[in-house]
């Protein structure tokens, strides 16, 4: 059996809570948001297997990472990992719609599958599922709340931003 570590880290969108193995990051808790992370007994506190993750996390909130680095090991299902996968391949700053990652990933009808498996992202920010926006350019579920989605598209400077809660701005969609 793989012993599980975590550690809690303070950043600009409030307290989270990493969890992983000595190898990889598992996932990303938000701790403020609406299902913080509840810790398993067997799990051990220990910031050494997360000291590159907390460093990168401080790089991207000081706005000098653009893409993550460390290993990270998600479970999921295969569809939920190729969404992932897409997720990541989203360019900082820029946003997507459910829909248009659905026909990325070849089911132009899956845009409700694609939103199910972004809201069961592992870990949030660094597998940046707050990117995917409704079809119509608003903010929609975000397991950190729409106020920290807000935050993480505005810190990365996406077109839209500044739109979000209105209406969709210019350059909002691809």
């Amino acid at each position: 059996m793989t012993v599980r570590y975590w550690h809690q880290v303070n950043s600009p969108v409030g307290a989270l809570l990493l969890v992983g193995d000595a190898t990889a990051l598992t996932n990303v808790y938000f701790q403020s948001g609406r299902h913080p992370g509840q810790l398993a007994p067997e799990w051990h506190r220990n910031a050494a297997p997360f000291a590159d993750a907390v460093r990168e996390l401080e790089e991207y909130f000081a706005g000098e990472r653009r893409r993550f680095s460390v290993p990270l090991a998600p479970h999921g299902t295969p569809f939920q990992l190729s969404v992932w996968q897409a997720l990541s391949a989203i360019p900082y700053g820029e946003t997507l719609s459910y829909g248009e990652l659905a026909r990325r990933l070849g089911h132009p009808a899956g845009a409700r599958a694609v939103g199910l498996a972004n809201g069961a992202n592992p870990l949030p920010i660094i597998v940046p599922c707050h990117r995917v926006i409704g079809a119509d350019g608003s903010l929609t579920g975000f397991g950190g709340g729409l106020p920290v989605k807000r935050a993480l598209l505005a810190l990365e400077g996406a077109a839209c931003v500044d739109d979000l809660f209105d209406s969709p701005g210019p350059g909002c969609i691809q």
